[in-house]
């Protein structure tokens, strides 16, 4: 999912007409031109990069004309399923990688399984190229991802003499940070339900949110991986002073962190960014690096956010549509969206284009161990209701984490299955 993943949750609320759908042009237009419909999300792209792509998308491909449209995050889901029900679907549409397999059970995506080698599947990012597939099709392209990583103050952990850089595994985070969380600083600000860290936490210990069995889906918290992958998580959170039963929105851990008495949050490098606008006197003091592993050699697993780009199944242009994708998703344009954007690209291959960028190059790291939200339509209504906070809080606050786990995981398979 896009930039609210990055705070946290997903809750859309509709913004624009649901009848606000694009309108495709003529198969033929002018002088035998074809018009691409596009709609990109807000702040995907920048106004600079937009019109450079689009110039020179036309100049290489002198028959077809690009129409981007910029759509809000607010309310997509339910524009998306309209215009995907509707007769004048755009060509391209840029969907949330959560999103694309609710969006492909409709039938409404075009099945671009045959395509993948022509668009470099052969290395993308698993966190993005797994919640594009659905039912083993491939129906969403690999756009951008951004992950968490932890941000610290660089002068805190010189005062207790640490190397930030040395932090390779759970075990030398959780001495670190037990040092640092004295003398009135917390080693770390993390609010007991911050669930997408949970996740991770999770999926390290082998570990997953929910699994399917038989094409039916269960909660699955209550595996000893996950209990596992919690207890860390429960360890981490006592070495500081965040609220047990809130997230990272509430307070929003950048303001407390701007406080000056944090030396850690886990968040996208842009929360830096917001760090510093509340306290000027931070800059320059706030740093990088991707959350530890295991073992030194793996870095932690992440929540991949990000966006595919799909094709509506009545799309006016399909084969178009696909020669913007594979552009737009090519190596020059990855490269350059990148280092604007300061996203991780799509492919593996493609990380050393954000090595000059410190939060980028941590994210890239990350997202080599990324992943997704459990691949089924269900889900989205699990987000909803969002058991997993609740199961957090209790554990945190002193229920026994068997007995919280297994109510969780049945909360979670009741919410798969609702509308089932």
């Amino acid at each position: 999912m896009k930039y609210r993943l990055l705070a946290g949750g997903s809750v859309l609320v509709l913004t624009a007409a649901l009848s606000a759908c694009s309108t495709p042009s003529d198969s033929a237009g002018r002088d035998g031109r074809t018009t691409v419909d596009v709609w990109l999300m807000r702040d995907s792209v920048s106004d600079t990069f937009q019109k450079e792509f689009t110039a020179d998308f036309e100049k290489r491909h002198p028959k077809i004309d690009v129409k981007i449209q910029i759509q809000e995050w607010d309310g997509i889901g339910q524009k998306i399923t309209a215009a995907l029900a509707s007769n004048d679907a755009p060509d391209v549409i840029e969907a949330g990688n959560t999103q694309v397999a609710q969006f492909a059970e409709s039938g409404g995506l075009l099945d671009l399984s045959d395509r993948t080698d022509e668009l470099n599947g052969e290395d993308w990012l698993r966190g993005l190229a797994e919640p594009g597939a659905y039912e083993g099709k491939q129906y969403g392209i690999p756009y951008y991802a951004a992950n968490r990583v932890v941000i610290h103050r660089t002068d805190l952990f010189e005062k207790v003499g640490i190397d930030a850089k040395a932090i390779k595994t759970r075990e030398q985070w959780i001495d670190a940070t037990a040092k640092l969380n004295k003398g009135g600083t917390q080693g770390i600000y993390l609010p007991g339900q911050l669930w997408y860290a949970l996740a991770g936490f999770i999926w390290d210990e082998g570990g997953d949110l929910a699994t399917e069995s038989g094409g039916k889906w269960s909660g699955a918290l209550d595996t000893p991986e996950a209990l596992r992958g919690m207890a860390f998580y429960e360890e981490l959170q006592a070495l500081g002073k965040g609220p047990k039963d809130s997230d990272e929105d509430d307070p929003p851990q950048a303001e407390v962190m701007a406080q000056g008495q944090v030396a850690q949050v886990i968040s996208t490098p842009g929360g830096a960014n917001v760090i510093v606008e509340k306290n000027p006197e931070l800059r320059g003091k706030l740093a990088f690096f991707p959350i530890p592993g295991k073992t030194a050699g793996t870095p932690g697993s992440v929540f991949t956010g990000g966006s595919d780009l799909v094709v509506p199944a009545a799309a006016a242009h399909p084969d178009e549509a696909v020669t913007f994708i594979r552009e737009l998703t090519g190596d020059t344009w990855q490269k350059k969206l990148a280092v604007a954007m300061s996203y991780v690209p799509n492919r593996t291959s493609l990380a050393s284009a954000v090595a000059g960028d410190p939060g980028a190059a941590a994210m890239a790291v990350g997202a080599a161990n990324g992943h997704a939200t459990p691949n089924t339509p269900g889900w989205a209504a699990v987000e909803a209701e969002n058991p997993i906070k609740d199961y957090m809080t209790a554990v945190l606050t002193g229920g026994d984490p068997a007995k919280e786990a297994a109510q969780a995981s049945q909360d979670i398979t009741r919410a798969m299955h609702a509308g089932s």
